[in-house]
């Protein structure tokens, strides 16, 4: 079930990687909104792998695992959490004037 732990890990760091890349290549990327969505579809896995292992200590009793890194979870699902949102709240800012609405007639 360790991998479990390393997926999550991965998916974090890939949550907050596609934002940043959105941010950078601002100046020619029309496929941010997919990115902000793989960002943000990215974090919530991470989180549901956490969730996962955490059933996995309760399935096997290993209370004192949980009880040792229960609040680490926390903190971390918290921080990958408002990072994420955090980055693709300034993803959006940077493309809303760029992004053509529908219906709207280039000159």
């Amino acid at each position: 079930m360790g991998w479990l732990t390393i997926g999550s890990l991965v998916l974090g760091v890939i949550a907050w990687i596609l934002p940043v890349v959105n941010i950078f290549r601002s100046h020619n990327n029309n496929n941010w909104a997919v990115l902000s969505m793989l960002s943000i579809s990215a974090c919530v896995i991470s989180l549901y792998f956490q969730l996962l292992y955490n059933n996995y200590l309760v399935k096997i009793e290993d209370w004192s695992a949980l009880m040792d890194t229960s609040r680490g979870v926390v903190v971390a699902g918290s921080v990958l959490l408002v990072i994420t949102l955090l980055l693709n709240i300034m993803t959006f800012v940077v493309y809303r004037n760029r992004t053509p609405r529908v219906g709207s007639k280039k000159i």
